[in-house]
């Protein structure tokens, strides 16, 4: 039997955990507009990045473009990426 490690090479060179943080539930009502209290957003967003989070899942229509826009003004200037 195979055993599942806690991260994987992303690439082949950068190291992600298998749990990742997804970003859907960040926006407004029906996955759509802005949410109801954008400082919370972003606090959840690094408060999962102090927990050890390196992958955050999003797409172009949470919002749309909501969760990319509150990640950049949570976590940005960005950490070094973790390479192998």
């Amino acid at each position: 039997m195979r055993r599942v490690r806690g991260t994987f090479l992303l690439g082949g060179d950068v190291n992600v955990h298998r749990l990742g943080f997804r970003t859907m539930r960040l926006t407004g009502d029906g996955i759509w507009g802005e949410p109801r209290d954008a400082e919370e957003a972003r606090r959840a967003l690094r408060r999962a990045v102090d927990l050890g989070v390196n992958m955050i899942d999003t797409a172009d229509s949470y919002g749309p473009e909501v969760s990319e826009r509150l990640i950049a003004e949570a976590l940005h200037p960005y950490p070094p990426v973790n390479s192998k």
